[in-house]
């Protein structure tokens, strides 16, 4: 094949991974990315300035019209889609904002899932459809304001009395939180840390939103406040005690971290790249610069060895062998690396890299959360470490 009739390399995928999905999960990112691109691309900097996401109900809707919510879950109402497809569909929505994505991690990793994992027949009835639709939103309440990183040590409180649950304690830096319908909240009990379905119009549930946030500004982040919620036994959990229950939630929404992650990496990349042949100095395009070039193929790399990793982990998760510490390693890596590419690509734009004329700083910003959130960089390398060196050290 002569040179003029090879394929040319698409830039953003030079490994040629597309050509390990097939049809039907092309198509899935294609409609994914086509309603970022219509419904949320052209204002999410707009939102993310004012710090808001107007009308995250109607948003909502139109994710729920996708199947885009609970997406892998079967039954109920839920599209029972691959786990690569929830992975395919989440680079596309981090490409677009990182909070966007956070939105459907929360509804169908963390809440959806819990319920659908856990709950009784009649709470997945009562609420699962609704929520897959994008009618009824949740939230998930597990880190509190003195416990994140230990949520063995959880402070919030549930009391049996006659036939209810009496629940008293917080929630902090809950997404969703206040417009959310149902709140999936882990509390302390006789009997070990017990999960509730709590409707979110319980006397006594409150979900003040944090403001002054400087990261997933165009996202819905709240404090939850129960004091005397009161709810009835067939809203608790009823098999899972201790840390089991929300442990696998959060395995299910880091799993999800691993691909979003690479969106807002791959959306710094192409601005950067894009930028590096349009700008000129000394003459010529940065991009013909050695430097600059040098940056641009490692970022180019560490986007593709974070796709196969994340490939390679749904395949797993959809084969059933997809372990709990695979997870820690794909988001350990990937949202490592993503942060990192998007730093580099802010010094190729230079001093227009912190404007939000460009996705870059924004992608930045956000990723320093979920860098944080689903578990820590720190958390999540001592889970390596004890698989490695068989040691705990946690404490």
């Amino acid at each position: 094949m002569s040179a003029a009739t090879k394929p040319t390399l698409d830039p953003l995928d030079l490994a040629g991974i597309d050509d390990l999905l097939s049809d039907d999960e092309r198509a899935v990112r294609a409609s994914v990315r086509q309603l970022c691109e219509q419904r949320i691309e052209p204002f999410v900097a707009d939102w993310f300035e004012q710090g808001t996401l107007p009308d995250a109900r109607g948003l909502a809707k139109e994710l729920g019209a996708l199947g885009l919510l609970g997406m892998h879950l079967e039954g109920y109402g839920c599209a029972g889609m691959s786990a690569v497809d929830y992975g395919l569909a989440c680079v596309e929505l981090e490409a677009a904002d990182s909070g966007i994505r956070s939105l459907v991690s929360v509804q169908g990793s963390l809440a959806m899932f819990g319920i659908h994992r856990w709950a009784t027949e009649d709470v997945k009835q009562e609420w699962l459809p609704r929520m897959a639709a994008g009618e009824a939103i949740g939230c998930f309440g597990l880190t509190e304001p003195d416990h994140g990183s230990d949520p063995g040590s959880m402070r919030t409180r549930a009391r049996r009395d006659g036939g209810d649950w009496v629940i008293d304690g917080r929630k902090m830096w809950i997404t969703n939180g206040s417009i959310a319908d149902v709140a999936v909240v882990w509390a302390q009990t006789e009997e070990g840390i017990r999960g509730f379905a709590v409707p979110t119009d319980t006397p006594g549930f409150s979900a003040p939103e944090i403001k002054h946030k400087l990261s997933l500004r165009a996202s819905v982040t709240s404090e939850l406040v129960l004091d005397g919620v009161r709810v009835p036994d067939a809203y608790a959990f009823p098999e899972v005690r201790g840390l089991k229950g929300p442990l696998s939630c959060l395995n299910e929404a880091r799993y999800g971290i691993v691909w979003g992650a690479l969106g807002a990496a791959r959306s710094s990349f192409e601005a950067a790249l894009s930028y590096a042949k349009e700008r000129t100095q000394f003459g010529r395009p940065i991009g013909g610069f050695q430097l600059t070039q040098a940056k641009l193929a490692d970022m180019s790399l560490e986007l593709t060895k974070g796709m196969l990793l994340a490939l390679h982990l749904g395949r797993r998760k959809d084969a059933g062998t997809l372990r709990p510490e695979q997870v820690s390693l794909g988001k350990l890596n990937n949202v490592r690396e993503a942060l990192e590419i998007c730093r580099t690509a802010r010094t190729i734009l230079g001093a227009n890299g912190i404007s939000l004329e460009y996705p870059v700083i924004r992608h930045a910003n956000n990723l320093e959360s979920v860098l944080t959130y689903e578990g820590t960089v720190e958390m999540h390398t001592l889970v390596i470490g004890q698989v490695l060196t068989g040691e705990p050290a946690f404490r």
